[in-house]
């Protein structure tokens, strides 16, 4: 049954073309699986300031005023979890993700008084890109239906992939923005060496390194070396891999 639910709803979820559809699918989503509410967020990077935050849900009106008057969102524990696994996780298991302050207790209490009582919650993220959560939720005359988990953690990933259209990403420029000497330089800086160690290296002359990266910085209309390894690492040219591979063959 669960992996009939993902067979009816992904397709739909991945075609919503606009946020009213992509709610009214999830609404339907979580009451298919058995909770009464769902939230859904993506939030990109500053890289991305001209794109649009997804927020959609559809928690009570009464937590919906707190959560938004009170700013709520900075102190989520959910969302601070979702920093913490790759995988989703019940809210009652939070305190084995991160510290549990009183704050944080109070809120979850100030939730349940008004209809939000425990959930699932699926987190993705994508380095240089942003991250996103889906969220399935009981109200406290509900269980949990683990049954189903694995159900909402598939359609969780489908429903923030659609949010990631919505915001306008999802799609990449695959041409390559530096020379392969470049990328070269620019990989020797991320791993700390220096233009002169980099030279060594590579057989070439210091200034030729130097002039690869002032021209690599001048591509990205970047001047600082370690905003171009920022630019190198979210556009595929070099990945975190090339550099943890590498540091990990120094060690003794």
């Amino acid at each position: 049954m669960p992996l009939t639910l993902v067979r009816e709803y992904a397709p739909h979820l991945i075609d919503a073309r606009s946020s009213a559809l992509l709610s009214d699918c999830l609404s339907h989503v979580a009451r298919e699986l058995g909770f009464d509410h769902f939230a859904l967020t993506y939030e990109p990077r500053i890289r991305f300031e001209q794109r649009q935050s997804i927020l959609m849900h559809n928690y009570p009106a009464e937590w919906a005023e707190v959560y938004v008057s009170f700013g709520l969102a900075g102190q989520d524990p959910v969302r601070r979890a979702c920093d913490r696994t790759v995988m989703g996780f019940e809210w009652r298991n939070l305190e084995n993700l991160i510290p549990m302050t009183v704050g944080d207790r109070r809120m979850l209490s100030v939730g349940r008084q008004v209809g939000v009582a425990d959930g699932y919650t699926v987190p993705r993220h994508l380095a240089g890109e942003g991250s996103g959560s889906c969220s399935f939720v009981v109200g406290p005359q509900s269980d949990l239906p683990r049954e189903r988990l694995e159900a909402a953690e598939l359609l969780g990933a489908f429903a923030i992939e659609a949010a990631r259209g919505l915001a306008g990403l999802g799609t990449y420029d695959c041409r390559p923005v530096l020379s392969d000497r470049q990328r070269e330089c620019v990989l020797w800086s991320a791993r700390g060496k220096t233009a002169a160690e980099a030279a060594i290296i590579m057989g070439v002359t210091e200034s030729t390194v130097r002039k690869h990266l002032r021209d690599a910085r001048e591509r990205y209309n970047v001047h600082c070396g370690h905003t171009l390894i920022l630019c190198a690492l979210y556009d595929g040219l070099i990945s975190f891999p090339d550099l943890l591979r590498w540091w990990n063959n120094l060690l003794p």
